[in-house]
């Protein structure tokens, strides 16, 4: 069941087109990522599902409602962690909880929600002291105060540490465990690939592909790549020649043999046939990074050109 429906969404600053008849649907109980680099168009996207921006085009439906018509309604079933989000220095983790709670007919118990993210040790610290994936936990706590059916959580590790950003990727897989469905906005890959059912991949205001992680990679290629330093002198026509092989480059001290099936054990069975050991070896597949390359003909870093 489809619980938020975004068709040809349009909207424009002045001349510069944000958001160019983007499309999409999130299910039910899915986490939905909404993945590109930075200006592609995602936070102006979500702000229009939310109701904070008006669109110039296009229809959206969250909950059976319009978010600019039912925007009152809407903000009572829908939370939203924003990419920045500030509050008053000296207002404690449980004062704000105790606040936005004030706010909705129906709200979560803030000393229950303090537990479950792990903030119950933190409930009088004051926002000012909170660490970086602590304001975080707060954010999404904050979002989820209201028991929304769906949350929107926009940039969400962005600037943490890896330790902080694996603990919050755990919070999230949590509040789906819980039924909030889930629309994550983000422009990190490997976040992308640990969380997402499914992805809208947007670039400069348009979507260019919608499709589980597994799914973008499987439209990329099938191929693998095979690095490793031989521990003898090595002819790598021997290698060019085995039908799974496409390619052999080298590397410095390093060959990469890139091939499609089950390339590692001929690869191996060939060097040890010549008295050859693969040393330092590892295998890299096809990933969200080269999907993006492939869907949109540049780098995910990269400035789009200009039409």
């Amino acid at each position: 069941m489809s619980i938020i429906e975004v068709a040809n969404l349009r909207k424009t600053y002045g001349s510069t087109v944000a958001v160019d008849d983007v499309s999409f649907h999130v299910e039910e109980g899915e986490i939905f990522g909404i993945l590109g680099p930075n200006g592609a168009g995602k936070t102006t996207t979500v702000e229009c599902i939310e109701g904070l921006r008006r669109p110039d085009d296009g229809t959206i439906r969250v909950l059976g409602l319009d978010p600019t018509r039912d925007r009152l309604e809407l903000r009572l079933k829908v939370g939203a962690q924003l990419q920045e989000s500030e509050l008053p220095e000296k207002l404690s983790v449980r004062e704000a909880l105790e606040l936005y709670a004030s706010f909705y007919p129906d709200p979560a118990d803030p000393q229950v929600l303090m537990t479950e993210l792990g903030l119950a040790g933190k409930a009088d610290t004051k926002f000012g002291k909170l660490s970086g994936g602590q304001r975080q936990r707060l954010s999404i706590a904050l979002a989820l105060i209201g028991n929304p059916s769906v949350a929107v959580l926009d940039e969400l590790t962005t600037g943490l540490d890896p330790q902080a950003r694996r603990d919050t990727w755990q919070l999230v897989e949590n509040i789906r465990a819980r039924g909030v469905t889930i629309v994550l906005v983000t422009h990190l890959m490997d976040e992308a690939q640990r969380l997402c059912d499914r992805l809208a991949v947007i670039d400069a205001g348009r979507v260019v592909a919608v499709d589980s992680p597994a799914g973008l990679v499987d439209r990329v290629s099938d191929e693998m790549r095979v690095a490793f330093r031989p521990s003898a002198p090595l002819d790598v026509s021997i290698l060019a020649d085995l039908p799974e092989v496409t390619e052999v480059s080298r590397n410095g001290e390093h060959v990469v043999v890139t091939g499609t099936g089950d390339l590692l054990y001929p690869l191996v069975t060939t060097l040890a046939a010549h008295d050859v050991a693969a040393v330092e070896l590892r295998t890299e597949h096809a990933n969200l990074e080269d999907a993006f390359v492939t869907l949109t003909g540049r780098s995910f870093d990269e400035e789009p050109t200009a039409a």
